[in-house]
């Protein structure tokens, strides 16, 4: 059984910066658990970046869509 899960609304500050994200089961994880996650192979549909000044990032996988990107989701 698959228990990889996806990510399905983002909060945003007021930067519009993605600060917690909620997966398909419900729970909801800061950004930086949601990193971990990602690196443990525990949430599928998006990889870790880094940015210029070395920070992780979480970024939609690469595809032919933009409606499944980070930004474009929903916001709770």
């Amino acid at each position: 059984m698959d228990h990889t899960q996806k990510i399905v609304k983002v909060k945003k500050n007021e930067d519009g910066d993605i600060t917690d994200v909620m997966l398909n089961d419900g729970n909801i994880f800061s950004i930086n658990q949601a990193i971990e996650m990602v690196k443990n192979g525990m949430i599928e549909g998006v990889n870790v970046g880094h940015a210029k000044n070395g920070r992780a990032y979480l970024r939609s996988n690469p595809n032919d869509t933009q409606e499944d990107n980070l930004d474009h989701l929903p916001t709770f």
